[in-house]
């Protein structure tokens, strides 16, 4: 499944959880669903960014690249 579907499906999940009464069994099931597609975005970032680098130069104008972090606070 693509980012972007993901990302949609979640959206919808939170939307139904929102918006309806549901029983408590069909909230878990949602819930649960959610989750699991919240890893998996998770997880995509992460590897895209780890694919990610930052290209810089140095002091003499050459070309360096450094791995793209974000800082975790």
């Amino acid at each position: 499944m693509k980012f972007e579907e993901s990302i949609q499906e979640l959206e919808e999940i939170v939307r139904k959880m929102e918006t309806r009464n549901l029983p408590l069994d069909d909230a878990l099931s949602l819930f649960e669903k959610g989750m699991k597609l919240s890893r998996l975005c998770s997880k995509k970032l992460e590897a895209a960014q780890a694919k990610i680098e930052i290209l810089t130069k140095n002091k003499d104008g050459e070309l360096l690249t450094q791995p793209f972090c974000i800082d975790n606070d």
